[in-house]
């Protein structure tokens, strides 16, 4: 059994940073992909930014050069730093891992996700 432990989130004002991480446990295929999706009230989940085992990275354009994913692989934890938020940066911030089988299955697990409110 897979579980993701996220910290971090909370109230800040707009130019303000925080910071957020997660922490995996259980039988993880090193070979993953770890991030940080989204969900605004009333729109969609969307992808914040992922980054593999590798290091390859993958940002959302509205957060470029202001969010910095990273990762430790040793530790299974991810880490997104958040600068310069402004208030669209609202939302419920979910960690996210995935991997895909030796069969072409992916397996995806999802943090409960702590709330970002940014205040204008």
């Amino acid at each position: 059994q897979v579980q993701l432990m996220e910290s971090g989130g909370g109230l800040v004002q707009a130019g303000g940073s925080l910071r957020l991480s997660c922490a995996a446990s259980g039988s993880i295929f090193s070979g993953n992909a770890m991030g940080w999706y989204r969900q605004a009230p009333g729109k969609q989940r969307e992808l914040v930014a992922t980054i593999t085992s590798g290091g390859s990275t993958n940002y959302a354009d509205s957060v470029k050069g202001r969010f910095t994913i990273s990762r430790d692989n040793a530790r299974n934890t991810v880490s997104l730093q958040m600068n310069r938020l402004n208030p669209e940066d609202t939302a419920v911030y979910s960690c996210h891992l995935e991997w895909t089988t030796g069969w072409g299955v992916t397996v995806a697990y999802w943090g409960q996700g702590p709330q970002v409110t940014v205040s204008s």
